[in-house]
């Protein structure tokens, strides 16, 4: 993805290209429930349980950790999480997770961005999350002239936003797949897709301090897409929710944090060394340095 739109943000530096995001932390008002749907939904394992947290992921690290606390509620029009996208190794997998769904009779809308497959859902407490796999041999989407443009491997245009052909897709299942089988062990999150306030200030923070490269932005749709090592996007940046939007309140579900996970501790450091720099408030965790960005949203940066 290419962005030919200046957001106003240059930097001289980049993330380390093997930087990835890593485990999402959600704010649960039922642990019970929340892990009873991650599992049966979509084939997280339980990793640990603790009093009232827990985490669940692919047999790995864990790709969510759920903090349960009382009189949580949903709020709606706040910056935080749009989805969390958890990204399958091949269509196969992908196909098994729909066929998962569609046994269970869970809402889902299945999409073609052309260069991934996917489907989009929400848990039970309104998380959103997206399924998702690879395809660029189908073709890619960019943004030219400030607006999205996807072009099939054939030249042809699409609006990147077609329906997925879900027959197509579960012709990749085999005959012995078990849609009751736990996350294939590659499994891992692919990506973030916040809700911001201020895509051009959100792209200051997440490119000229924390150092992802811009591969696309679009004023005209109020979003971005950041990432490291030429991926697609690490993070999507949206403002949909209006100029307006504050963060959520202390008793609202959702993003406590998302992790960015650097692969050494000199890539860590950094990172960090700008934050200082740039006077943004931090705190050291025995687990890595958690701070803010300018919308509220948690982010904790941690070397693996």
């Amino acid at each position: 993805m290419n962005s030919q739109a200046n957001t106003g943000a240059q930097a001289d530096f980049s993330i380390h290209p093997a930087t990835v995001i890593g485990r999402v932390s959600l704010a649960v008002a039922s642990l019970e429930q929340q892990i009873e749907f991650y599992q049966t939904a979509l084939g997280f394992q339980v990793h640990w349980r603790a009093a009232q947290q827990a985490g669940l992921g692919a047999g790995g690290a864990d790709l969510l950790q759920l903090i349960e606390a009382p009189n949580l509620k949903r709020y709606r029009g706040t910056t935080g999480l749009y989805h969390c996208a958890v990204l399958f190794p091949n269509r196969r997998e992908l196909a098994r997770a729909l066929a998962r769904l569609r046994a269970l009779q869970y809402r889902n809308h299945p999409t073609d961005h052309i260069m991934t497959k996917t489907t989009y859902l929400d848990d039970p407490e309104g998380n959103g999350i997206e399924l998702y796999c690879e395809s660029p041999e189908d073709g890619r989407f960019t943004i030219e002239d400030n607006d999205f443009v996807t072009r099939r491997a054939d030249g042809t245009l699409s609006d990147g936003r077609e329906p997925l052909d879900v027959a197509a897709l579960f012709r990749h299942l085999q005959a012995d797949d078990k849609l009751d089988a736990p996350l294939p062990p590659e499994t891992r999150v692919g990506h973030v897709h916040l809700h911001v306030r201020d895509v051009p200030a959100a792209v200051e923070f997440y490119h000229g301090i924390i150092g992802f490269d811009v591969m696309g932005y679009s004023a005209t749709f109020q979003a971005a897409f950041v990432s490291a090592g030429g991926y697609h996007h690490h993070l999507g940046l949206n403002a949909w929710q209006g100029a307006a939007a504050p963060p959520p309140p202390a008793d609202a579900v959702g993003l406590r944090h998302f992790t960015i996970d650097l692969p050494n501790q000199a890539a860590l450091d950094a990172v960090a060394k700008r934050v200082a720099a740039a006077g943004i408030s931090s705190e050291l965790l025995p687990e890595g340095l958690l701070l803010r960005d300018p919308c509220a949203n948690g982010v904790l940066l941690r070397s693996v």
